[in-house]
């Protein structure tokens, strides 16, 4: 796990931290017993949650729906920053991952705000509109694997009400986008979308 994001300037990740208050203390464990994960370059730097966070308030979210849990950072983040009534909808494939997840939601006391979905995420993706959930998510982070990202991303849309934001981690591929040899198709390069008619 890297202690900030690449694209950011030591002062913007300053900025970002000052905007949001300080890391409460669980997210710090979390980020410390991460770090020592051998897959830790999976979970979000601390600056990428709270610039997410702060999204979050903004928008005065109340519903967030998370692809990509592994250890929970990010969707401890989000339980702890939405209303009592928030919700959090994750999905992942992973049990040992999300095991520290569900530890970490159980300590943060915001375990009842998650649902968790242990299966492929386009499953859980179609069960959800399946269920009425079209135009229901205020927020949307896609963190799963890369390849499917694209059709995360069209499902997506369908679920994210309007006005509500997507986020996209690993868009720019560490400044790889820039570079045509790495690049399929530059206009997949979303890193938060909104959704307006």
């Amino acid at each position: 796990m890297s202690i900030q994001s690449t694209i950011l300037s030591e002062s913007t990740a300053h900025y970002l931290w000052q905007l949001g208050g300080t890391e409460p203390d669980i997210l710090q464990q979390l980020r410390q017993q991460t770090a020592s994960h051998r897959m830790t370059k999976m979970s979000l730097a601390p600056t990428q949650v709270q610039l997410m966070c702060w999204l979050l308030k903004l928008t005065n979210a109340k519903h967030y729906l998370e692809l990509g849990v592994f250890t929970g950072y990010s969707s401890t983040a989000a339980a702890l920053t939405l209303p009592e009534h928030g919700t959090v909808t994750a999905c992942d494939i992973n049990i040992s991952f999300t095991d520290i997840a569900r530890t970490y939601w159980e300590k943060a006391k915001v375990a009842h705000k998650i649902q968790l979905h242990l299966q492929p995420a386009l499953i859980t993706l179609q069960e959800l509109m399946d269920e009425g959930k079209t135009d229901y998510f205020d927020f949307i982070l896609i963190d799963a694997d890369k390849p499917n990202t694209p059709l995360y991303y069209e499902q997506a849309l369908k679920l994210l009400r309007m006005g509500g934001l997507i986020m996209i981690d690993n868009i720019l591929l560490g400044g790889r986008v820039v570079d045509r040899q790495n690049q399929k198709d530059i206009s997949n390069n979303i890193l938060i979308m909104d959704k307006y008619n």
